[in-house]
Formats: C-alpha cells, sequence, structure tokens
C-alpha cells in the first residue's frame, strides 16, 4: 500500500481507533476461538467452519494492516476560516435544477466520505467545485452525470 496522505477529523481518528482497537481486542481473539473449535472438529479438507473462520481471519488481519497504515499516515483536518470552503467545511448549498433542493455537506478526506450522513470526500467532484469558494458564489460541478450548478449558501 502506498503512502498516501490518509486526511481524516478528529471523530474519523477516534472512529479508526476504535475500530483497530475492536479488531485487535474482540474480533482476534473470537476468531483464534472459533479456529481451535473448528479445528477439534476433525477433517480440515471438508470442514466448512473452518475454512470460513480462516476467512474471517484474513479479512481481520488485512483490515487490522490497513487501518495500521492509515494512521500512520494521518494528517488531522484542522478548519482554518469559515468564509472559504476548505477540507472539513461543512457547506450549505443550494441545487440549480426544478427542485431547489437545498443540501449540507461536511468536507471530509476519502476514507472517512459517507454520503450518508452527508459526509464527502474531497476528491468528490462537487468538492473539487467548491474548494476556495464563498457564500453566495455559484459554481459549476462536473459529474460523470453531466454538469449542473449550485449555489453556497453557508460555510462553516
Amino acid at each position: 500500500m502506498n503512502n498516501k496522505k490518509v486526511y481524516l477529523t478528529e471523530e474519523g481518528l477516534k472512529e479508526l481507533q476504535e475500530e483497530l482497537n475492536t479488531l485487535i481486542n474482540v474480533k482476534r481473539p473470537e476468531n483464534i476461538i472459533a479456529l481451535k473449535e473448528a479445528r477439534a472438529l476433525g477433517d480440515l479438507s471438508e470442514n466448512a467452519d473452518y475454512d470460513a473462520a480462516c476467512e474471517d481471519q484474513a479479512k481481520i488481519e488485512d483490515r487490522i494492516k490497513k487501518i495500521e497504515i492509515m494512521l500512520e499516515n494521518v494528517s488531522i483536518i484542522e478548519k482554518e476560516s469559515t468564509d472559504k470552503v476548505g477540507l472539513g467545511s461543512t457547506v450549505g448549498i443550494k441545487y440549480f435544477d426544478d427542485s431547489s433542493q437545498v443540501d449540507e455537506y461536511k468536507i471530509v478526506g476519502s476514507h472517512e466520505a459517507n454520503p450518508f450522513v452527508s459526509k464527502i470526500s474531497n476528491e468528490s467532484p462537487i468538492a473539487k467545485a467548491l474548494f476556495n469558494k464563498r457564500v453566495g458564489d455559484i459554481v459549476t460541478v462536473e459529474s460523470p452525470n453531466g454538469s449542473y450548478k449550485i449555489e453556497i449558501t453557508e460555510v462553516k
């Protein structure tokens, strides 16, 4: 894995550390027990429980390694200004379409992005279009589905 900077908010860092702690102190020990119990059942060549436990072990160890690398390369997002949109900004936007829909998004690093809770990646088309813009600016977002206009209604 490359040593690319991983941008996280303080909240995102805490969540990642908690996930790592759970994997190491809960999931890994549970998996070791499952492996021992599956081995005790005998013939491993046709033992579905053993195969499942081995697969789980690989997933757990892979995720632990990925999180450790991410934590080694983490850069905490510190919002410096509220007059321009940047990494860590929460931005209110109004769409210029038939709905005149208004949304609010927090711009975070790609590892922390979750559109279901209004956290968008700094690498997304909408975040790229918003960077360094101010309240009242109208920007054009170039997306895979075509371009559209939005107005920045709030930056915090």
